[in-house]
């Protein structure tokens, strides 16, 4: 049958992407909708606070072996580096002393830190709960293909954002905190710096990184709804080199070395981003048609 001879009724039949609603749900109204997130967000900053709380209560741990971990040198980023630079023969790799002391210069300086640490870590333990019932909220207005190729949507940004934080912390946070403390303009300024300049630099780095991981699920969603093609993410391939430099100056400390570290992985990301929205095109158009097929049967 002619497309043109198709009608409404037989194509909404035929729609994959009619909402897929409950006997319920359709008679919401706005104020309910605003319920319903309401409740969502209550469970998301319950699920914060208790991690915060946890963390706080814990401090002691929290500082000794998170916190402060990266400015000492038994750091175990710091012994994969002496371990590489043994089989290598190449002893500058190894960082056996770390040139610099923390102090504390304000009278709420460490009880102010106490919070703010605790509440970061706090942020980071319940991100995957928090973004579970943001998508709670979220999935039930998308439509039946739009959920089909959302499915995992959790897993997957949960996942980048703890391999973010971790590459954040295990790499970019050590390796910038020992050049910034290495850097000495003549010996005989020394470096003591105030415990909130040092947390403060260690939360932005792994913070930022966790984050900037979150490029192949934006560009995911971004393609799906034909907001980005691989064509032109090719095509502006440069300016995107542009921005992500910028961008890590940004977010980094001003040293060009911490721009660097988050620079690499970011042109990465954006290269199988290229990739991701090279699939989803292909997918979205073989969905196109199908849909055809369909229609004209």
């Amino acid at each position: 049958m002619p497309l043109d001879q198709v009608s409404n009724e037989q194509i909404e039949k035929y729609d994959p992407d009619a909402p897929e609603k409950g006997p319920d749900e359709a008679e919401m109204s706005f104020l309910d909708h605003l319920e319903v997130l309401r409740w969502h967000l209550i469970r998301s900053l319950l699920g914060i606070t208790l991690c915060t709380i946890l963390a706080f209560v814990n401090g002691g741990w929290v500082f000794r072996n998170i916190i402060f971990a990266p400015a000492r040198t038994d750091f175990w980023t710091y012994r994969q580096l002496c371990y590489l630079g043994e089989l290598l023969h190449s002893p500058v790799l190894c960082i056996d002393k770390l040139n610099f002391i923390l102090q504390s210069r304000t009278l709420s300086g460490q009880f102010f830190m106490h919070i703010t640490a605790s509440i970061v870590v706090g942020l980071v333990a319940a991100f995957p709960y928090v973004f579970w019932e943001i998508w709670r909220f979220i999935k039930p207005g998308l439509h039946l293909n739009e959920r089909k190729v959302a499915r995992g949507t959790t897993f997957y940004v949960s996942s980048l954002f703890m391999i973010g934080t971790l590459f954040g912390y295990y790499l970019v946070a050590p390796l910038s905190i020992n050049f910034l403390s290495s850097y000495q303009i003549d010996p005989s300024i020394q470096n003591e710096f105030d415990i909130i300049s040092y947390v403060s630099t260690l939360i932005t780095l792994v913070l930022a990184c966790s984050l900037m991981f979150q490029l192949p699920v934006l560009v995911f969603f971004l393609a799906r709804v034909g907001l980005i093609t691989p064509a032109v993410m090719r095509k502006y391939r440069r300016h995107a080199v542009i921005v992500i430099l910028v961008l890590a100056g940004i977010i980094t400390p001003p040293d060009v070395f911490s721009q660097i570290l988050i620079a690499i992985p970011l042109m990465v990301l954006y290269e199988m981003s290229i990739g991701i929205a090279r699939r989803v095109e292909k997918k979205y158009l073989q969905e196109i048609e199908m849909d055809k097929e369909v229609v004209r049967e």
